[in-house]
């Protein structure tokens, strides 16, 4: 199905845009946070915000696939291979942020407790579900966001490529510009 429509609209690029920032800025608060010490100010902060950040964007994120489904999106540009190996990129990355939100879950809820989303609600916890949950979880949860940031960088380079090298309109559909 051929889409009229020649640039996203702009809460797509809006979720776009501040998911790409949060899922960068949660990666490096993600390796940093692991390091600190229990006597550091932060040990109890930055896990903290990490989960509820996490947990939003979680949100943001289904709420992305709805928006996604129900409003017209532009064609992608270029060659058969490169159109089906953005769309799998896309759905890889999907699939990523799916499993970082289900580990980073089970991560914070082995022990019982629920997660505190900034003081606004908490989501509950199952509790244990599976023998080392927090440990298997926390591997999982550590590869699955370098693979996502890693495809995100990829991710970058591609529109970037299609910008400079076969100068069509793939960038300018995500920052709302025509050519």
């Amino acid at each position: 199905m051929k889409s009229d429509v020649k640039n996203y609209n702009p809460l797509t690029r809006a979720i776009h845009w501040l998911s790409a920032i949060v899922v960068i800025a949660m990666f490096g608060v993600g390796l940093w946070m692991v390091d600190l010490s229990y006597y550091s100010e932060w040990y109890r902060t930055a896990p903290h915000w990490h989960k509820s950040i996490g947990l939003l964007l979680a949100g943001l994120t289904l709420f992305r696939i709805v928006w996604k489904i129900v409003t017209p999106s532009p064609s992608v540009e270029g060659h058969r291979l490169e159109i089906v190996g953005a769309k799998l990129a896309h759905l890889a990355m999907y699939a990523l942020l799916f499993v970082l939100f289900a580990s980073g879950y089970l991560i914070s809820t082995e022990d019982g407790r629920g997660i505190d989303v900034f003081n606004w609600f908490t989501v509950p916890s199952m509790g244990a579900l599976f023998e080392n949950q927090a440990d298997i979880s926390g591997q999982v949860h550590f590869y699955a966001a370098w693979v996502l940031i890693i495809l995100a960088a990829v991710h970058a380079i591609a529109a970037f490529k299609h910008h400079f090298i076969n100068k069509d309109n793939t960038l300018r559909k995500m920052i709302g510009a025509s050519k």
